[in-house]
C-alpha cells in the first residue's frame, strides 16, 4: 500500500471530516423531519377532536356534559382556528390575536393559506346546517420545521470561521518558519562566505600557480553565493521592488541555467522584441530566482532531455501574461492545484519547497499570480505568470 505523504493525508482527513460533518447535518434533518410529522399528526387530531366538540356543542340532541366540551375548545392555545359555515362566512376563530386580526380581506387571505397548508374539517350541526374548520400548524411547529436548517447554518457559519481563523494562524506559522529559516540560512551563509572572500584574495596576492581562469570562476561562483545569501535574506521582509526590462532579467537567469545543463536542453526566449518592449517592477534577485526554479523544475520533469520555452500571452493595460512551457512528462489532473503547496514533490528526495517558494515571491511579494495553464501527460507543462508592467 502507498504511503501518503503529509498534504494527501491532509486531504484524505478533509474528505472525512466533510463526510462526517455531511452525515451529522442529514441524521439532524431526518431526526427533526420525524418529530415535526408526529407533532403534526398530534396537532391534526387535536383539531379533529376540537371539531368534534364543536359539533356535539352545536348539536340541538346533545344531552352530555357541555363543561368538558368546552374545556376541549379552550385546551387549544397554539394552533390558529378559523370557523366558517358553508357559505364560508366566519362564524368564529381562535389563536389569531398574535396574527393581528384586521377585517375581512384578512380573514379571506388567512383562509387560503389555511386551506393550502391543511386539508379543512368539515362537520355537521344538523341536516341543513354544516361548518368547515381551517387551521395552520402552530408557531412551534413552524419553527421546529425551519430550526434544522437554522441548526446547519450557525455549524456551517461556525466550520467557516474556524477554518478561516486556522488558515490563517497556519499561514502566519508558515511564514513565521520561511522568513525565520531563510534568515538563519544567509547568516550562516555569510560567515563561510566572507571567509572564502578573504582566500580568494590571497591567492591572488601570492606567487601561486593558480591560473586567472580558476581565480575568475572562484570569484563568479563567490558572486553566486553572495546572490543566494541576498535572496534568502529578502524573505520575511518586504522587498523593494525596482523597473527592468522583463527580456533582460529573463535572459539573464535563462543564460545561466542554460550554460549549466545538459546539451540534450533547449532553453529560448520567443517574442524577443516584444518582451524588450515590456518593463515590469520586480525584485532582481527574487525574480531571478524564480524564473532558475521554474526552468530547474522543468529539466527534472524532462529527465535531462528536451525544450523549454518562455513566450509573450497576453499584453493589456498594465497587465502582462507570459508562459513557461517544456516538453516534459506533464502534470495529472488531479494534482494541478497541489504543485504549488509545500511538501509536493515527485522526486524520491526532494523536499517539495521549489515551486511553493515560487508562487510566493510571485503573488506575496510581486502581487502577481502564477498557475498551471494546461498540462498533458507525456507531451508537456505550460506555466502561466500574470504581473503588472512597472
Amino acid at each position: 500500500m502507498k504511503k501518503l505523504n503529509t498534504y494527501e493525508l491532509k486531504r484524505v482527513l478533509k474528505i472525512v471530516l466533510l463526510v462526517f460533518a455531511f452525515l451529522i447535518g442529514f441524521f439532524s434533518l431526518w431526526y427533526t423531519h420525524n418529530l415535526v410529522e408526529k407533532l403534526e399528526h398530534q396537532e391534526r387530531e387535536k383539531i379533529a377532536t376540537w371539531a368534534d366538540a364543536t359539533q356535539l356543542i352545536a348539536s340541538p340532541d346533545f344531552d352530555g356534559d357541555i363543561n368538558f366540551l368546552f374545556k376541549i375548545i379552550e385546551a387549544n392555545t397554539t394552533i390558529p382556528v378559523i370557523l366558517t359555515n358553508g357559505d364560508g362566512e366566519v362564524k368564529g376563530h381562535r389563536n389569531l390575536d398574535s396574527t393581528g386580526y384586521r377585517g375581512d380581506k384578512f380573514m379571506d387571505e388567512k383562509i387560503a393559506h389555511m386551506k393550502k397548508q391543511n386539508k379543512p374539517i368539515e362537520i355537521e350541526y344538523s341536516e341543513n346546517q354544516v361548518g368547515i374548520i381551517y387551521y395552520e400548524n402552530s408557531t412551534l411547529l413552524s419553527q421546529l420545521r425551519i430550526y434544522p436548517y437554522f441548526q446547519l447554518g450557525i455549524i456551517g457559519l461556525f466550520l467557516a470561521i474556524s477554518y478561516f481563523a486556522f488558515s490563517y494562524s497556519r499561514n502566519s506559522e508558515q511564514n513565521k518558519v520561511w522568513a525565520g529559516m531563510s534568515k538563519e540560512t544567509a547568516h550562516q551563509l555569510g560567515t563561510p562566505i566572507s571567509s572564502l572572500m578573504g582566500w580568494i584574495d590571497y591567492i591572488k596576492e601570492s606567487e601561486s600557480v593558480v591560473s586567472e581562469n580558476v581565480i575568475k570562476e572562484m570569484e563568479h561562483d563567490m558572486s553566486r553565493l553572495e546572490l543566494i545569501t541576498e535572496r534568502f535574506s529578502k524573505i520575511g521582509s518586504e522587498p523593494a521592488l525596482t523597473s527592468y526590462n522583463l527580456y533582460e532579467v529573463l535572459y539573464e537567469s535563462v543564460s545561466y541555467i542554460d550554460s549549466r545543463t545538459s546539451e540534450k536542453v533547449s532553453i529560448t526566449i520567443k517574442n524577443q522584441e516584444e518582451f524588450k518592449n515590456i518593463d515590469v517592477a520586480v525584485n532582481k534577485p527574487l525574480f531571478a530566482w524564480v524564473v532558475e526554479n521554474l526552468c530547474k523544475n522543468a529539466v527534472d520533469a524532462m529527465e535531462g532531455a528536451g525544450k523549454i520555452w518562455f513566450e509573450l500571452a497576453a499584453e493589456g493595460d498594465g497587465l502582462i501574461q507570459f508562459d513557461v512551457v517544456d516538453t516534459g512528462k506533464g502534470v495529472p489532473n488531479n494534482k494541478l492545484k497541489r504543485i504549488f503547496k509545500p511538501g509536493y514533490t515527485t522526486k524520491k528526495r526532494g523536499w517539495g519547497l521549489g515551486l511553493s517558494l515560487v508562487k510566493r515571491i510571485v503573488e506575496n511579494y510581486h502581487k502577481g499570480k502564477i498557475y498551471v495553464q494546461s498540462s498533458e501527460i507525456g507531451k508537456g507543462t505550460r506555466i502561466r505568470i500574470e504581473m503588472r508592467k512597472a
